[in-house]
């Protein structure tokens, strides 16, 4: 570069590794013609147009980090060891994002062994030497220790100012105390080891306290606090280690001078030759409206179409359908060439059966614009595949399967194209199983569901009926139900063709409508990072299944049988007479006719009520209500689950293959069915035995890793309820506090009954519970329990402040939110019934922390993978039960893998949220389910 003409008076410095993620996160996938991805691209050249239109710097740079590796790797070869890859559609974008750059005629800077922050430091140090003034353009809170002194910060994507107020929002210290406060509380993204036990809050008041690190750590035996105090001095040596890799290093001797970074007019030519050549045809409009006349320097360079904007979907009765059978090499050739073109294509598979581990393919279909799909049968049989030949007898009807996916792999593994589908994992697995891994994936079911979750349906028919006004084609009308159903290799190939043509169609128009949504609802961080990254974890997971001891089943089955006509024989001993103990018209015939019960009602069906609830009631006055409940817990025990699971195992894997429902719930929890396992009774001594036949195979163990009382801890957290967020930090007995607290009575030699019910209050709390709830938990009158709740709320008012705000919250606006941003939607808060009005207020009151721990554990799911196979780590994730996963590990790496999960699952809100308490796991192991739990 020339000499620059004026000396720096405000120098621009673009963290340029740090935009290129949040550019590529907040834009929703976009492809060249050639199948390239550049929607970071795009959203980085737009920030640099913007900047240079709007900025007063004369000096502006963009600094990168050039590679993975640097100086403090040498110093702690854990730093960021654990940082998953860059998504594969992102990799051909960094190239493209360093020429961006260069047509835009701005400097830029990387170095070998140094990151961009360090550059970033030793610019700004020269620049404010030299006299001029810095703006950092970024929101890495790592260069927040930068701020000041002539230094701010600036957020392009929020468009707002960093400065030391800002800073000290953020950390609760200066800027000039942030690299104490992180070395303190550490950072899991970057693997920066901290002091563990010590989140940002403490660290500051820490630091506060005692003014720097040095101090502190020096007067570390003066800590009052005991878990404090110790961790303070175990781990002395590991935060000074954490501050040298977090502090910045301002004296790198930079391979571009200062003076270099001078701001210098574009060339208008070549800067839209290229932003034609990715696409960018707003953005050349811009750049030719500022330079009227301007060409491209190379003419022959066209304006190239993206392969998916954000325009509007189009409804199917607007366009006319052209769905094609593929049945020959060169036509699927030519659907896959269209494919490329397009850079997005839908999918959907056909198959024998809904369980994806034993299902097998029958079809394959694609569309590649708003009716424009195809449907490729290679599992037909019998009449259905010669019903229909559309070139004569030459021609062959189905494509070998074999060479359809050798054709298709290709395609559907390439990073430069986005692949749709509804329900996603389960054709991910069915893929999986053929050696193909499909990728990247948008699946449109959870698209709808961070969208729209408890608002309605999230199945396709349901989806294009409520966006579309359209009514599809539905399965049993072409292969049959009930006792006439064929199966889909059974139908016949017209007929399939556009049955299945039709769902990767409307697959596509749905996508084309909810991606762009997502965008502009500022749902992206909950799609991107949580729900379409979890498509793949639990489809790993299915396919693994668990092992079930079947010999231990059929004991228990016979167990359980026995015992249930010993009790049989008992009740009818106490009836008086033998009559069937299945029959609740019966039973409540006996019960309130014969033996003359108190209490009995009749329903609109002229029968006695005989649920739980009214034999609990009994029970509590006679034997026969008392041996019914315990007939009944065996009876569902055996039949739901021992008889059940015996017939779920897999043939072909001696495993019990469980499905998650990704879209089961709107506070976005996992759902299993076929088996369901999350709703196996684990308070009774029955229930745990049905845990005691899910097993490790031989040589493993297996471990169970849960959530210490997360959703407590997110009502202290979310309420801001310093009492408890204390005692929880403090490691306390949070139901012995809270009774201690509330009912005014000491924590040492407390009646177990007063820790019970501060317990039942405690969890009953936060799903909105009544008196009269909370007065039949614990056996007393609803006056009793209306006390306690309201001593409760004395003492504890932030809790009833979130719970009234929370309630008008969604009464205005219809959802709820997560601290993720997660939406649970809950139209019955508005609804004129009392009963239905009170249940919806009740799940507004708890949606927000359940919907907050299911993020949470969503969001180690996702890491754990990666990081085991890092740490060289075999254990396998096979199950997810609300706040607990169940990993099957060798036994000779369980001491390993244990602290692993532990520091994954108890970091999992890293970066996006900064809890001001703790998250503890607990895990155990065992060769049994019950004994690892």
């Amino acid at each position: 570069m020339s000499d620059c003409p004026v000396p720096p008076r405000h120098v621009y410095l673009v963290d340029g590794s740090g935009f290129i993620f949040r550019a590529f996160h907040a834009l929703p996938p976009l492809n060249r013609a050639d199948g390239t991805p550049v929607n970071a691209v795009l959203g980085f050249s737009n920030m640099l147009l913007k900047l240079i239109g709007e900025t007063d710097a004369d000096h502006i740079a963009v600094i990168f980090d050039a590679s993975r590796l640097t100086f403090r790797n040498r110093l702690y070869d854990q730093y960021k060891a654990h940082r998953p890859e860059a998504p594969p559609e992102l990799i051909p974008q960094f190239r493209l994002v360093r020429e961006a750059t260069e047509a835009f005629n701005i400097a830029q800077v990387e170095m070998v062994d140094y990151e961009a922050d360090d550059l970033i430091a030793t610019y700004a140090r020269l620049a404010c030497a030299a006299g001029a003034t810095v703006t950092i353009v970024s929101s890495d809170k790592d260069l927040m220790q930068l701020v000041g002194n002539g230094v701010t910060m600036f957020d392009p994507l929020k468009q707002r100012m960093i400065g030391p107020d800002e800073v000290r929002e953020k950390f609760g210290v200066g800027p000039e105390q942030v690299v104490d406060v992180q070395a303190l509380c550490g950072d899991s993204v970057d693997n920066v080891p901290g002091v563990p036990g010590i989140g940002v809050k403490t660290a500051a008041e820490l630091i506060n306290t005692y003014g720097t690190l040095e101090a502190l750590l020096e007067r570390a035996p003066e800590i009052k606090q005991p878990k404090r105090r110790q961790s303070l001095i175990d781990f002395a040596e590991q935060a000074r280690i954490s501050k040298t890799l977090v502090q910045l290093k301002n004296d790198v001797e930079v391979p571009v001078p200062l003076a270099d970074l001078c701001l210098r007019p574009n060339d208008p030519g070549k800067l839209i030759g290229f932003l034609q050549a990715q696409g960018f045809r707003q953005l050349v409009t811009r750049v030719q409206s500022r330079n009227p006349g301007a060409v491209a320097a190379s003419a022959a360079v066209p304006v190239a179409p993206m392969a998916l904007s954000s325009d509007s979907a189009v409804p199917p009765s607007s366009v006319e359908k052209r769905y094609e059978l593929v049945q020959t090499e060169a036509d699927l050739d030519r659907w896959i060439a269209r494919a490329y073109v397009e850079g997005t294509v839908a999918f959907d598979t056909e198959t024998t059966a809904l369980d994806a581990v034993l299902a097998e393919m029958v079809g394959i279909s694609l569309a590649v614009a708003p009716g424009e799909a195809c449907y490729i049968p290679l599992g037909h049989v019998g009449e259905a595949a010669g019903e229909l030949n559309l070139s004569g007898a030459e021609r062959p009807l189905q494509l070998s399967f074999e060479v359809a996916l050798a054709r298709l792999k290709p395609l559907l593994e390439d990073p430069a194209v986005l692949k749709v589908a509804h329900n996603g994992k389960y054709d991910i697995q069915i893929f999986r199983s053929h050696g193909i891994e499909v990728a990247p994936v948008d699946c449109t079911m959870l698209l709808a569901n961070t969208l729209e979750a408890g608002a309605h349906g999230m199945g396709m028919d349901e989806l294009a009926l409520i966006y579309f006004d359209y009514e599809t084609i539905k399965y049993k009308d072409v292969a049959g139900s009930g006792k006439s159903h064929k199966g889909f290799a059974a139908v016949a190939l017209d007929a399939a063709r556009d049955y299945a043509a039709e769902d990767a169609d409307i697959t596509l128009r749905l996508h084309r409508l909810l991606k762009p949504r997502v965008l502009r609802e500022r749902m992206a961080t909950v799609y991107e990072t949580i729900e379409r990254p979890l498509m793949g974890v639990v489809a790993g997971m299915e396919r693994h299944g668990i092992k079930v001891d079947r010999t231990e089943l059929m004991r228990l089955s016979a167990d359980f049988g026995e015992r249930m006509a010993e009790y049989e024989k008992q009740i009818h001993e106490l009836a008086g007479g033998a009559f069937n103990i299945g029959s609740p018209k019966q039973l409540g015939e006996v019960l309130f006719d014969k033996l003359g019960l108190p209490g009995g009602k009749k329903g609109k069906n002229g029968a006695y009520g005989t649920d739980a609830a009214i034999l609990e009631e009994l029970a509590a006055s006679h034997e026969l209500p008392r041996r019914m409940l315990d007939w009944r817990q065996l009876a569902k025990l055996k039949s739901t689950y021992a008889d059940s699971l015996i017939e779920q195992i897999n043939p072909k894997t001696g495993r019990v293959h469980t499905s998650f429902s990704l879209a089961g719930a709107a506070t976005g929890r996992l759902a299993s069915t076929d088996p369901n396992l999350q709703n196996i009774p684990v308070r009774t001594e029955e229930g745990r035995k049905i845990r005691r036949a899910f097993v490790s195979e031989p040589g493993n163990v297996l471990l169970s890793a849960d959530y210490s009382q997360i959703e407590l801890r997110l009502a202290a957290h979310v309420a801001d309820i310093p009492a408890l967020k204390d005692a929880f930090r403090d490691g306390q007995d949070i139901h012995a506090m809270t009774a201690s607290q509330v009912f005014g009575v000491p924590v040492e030699g407390m009646d177990p009954m007063v820790r019970r019910r501060a317990k039942a209050i405690n969890f009953g709390i936060i799903y909105g519970i009544s008196g009269f709830g909370l007065a039949q938990q614990l056996s007393i009158s609803p006056g009793e329990a209306s006390e306690f709740i309201k001593a409760y709320f004395l003492r504890f008012p932030e809790i009833r402040h979130y719970m009234d705000q929370t309630k008008a919250f969604c009464r205005e606006h219809g959802y709820v939110t997560t601290l993720f941003g997660r939406k649970c939607h809950l139209p019955g808060i508005k609804d004129s019934n009392p009963a239905r009005r009170a249940f919806s207020e009740r799940a507004a009151i708890n949606a927000p922390l359940q919907g907050a721990a299911a993020d949470i554990i969503k969001r180690a799911m996702i890491r754990l993978p990666d990081r085991l196979e890092a740490e060289g780590l075999s254990a396998r994730m096979l199950l997810q039960v609300h706040d607990e996963l169940v990993f099957e590990v060798p036994e000779a790496e369980a001491a390993r893998t244990i602290p692993v999960l532990k520091e994954v699952m108890e970091g999992a809100c890293a970066p996006v949220v900064e809890l001001s308490l703790p998250l503890v796991v607990e895990v155990g192991q065992a060769t049994s389910w019950d004994a690892a739990h």
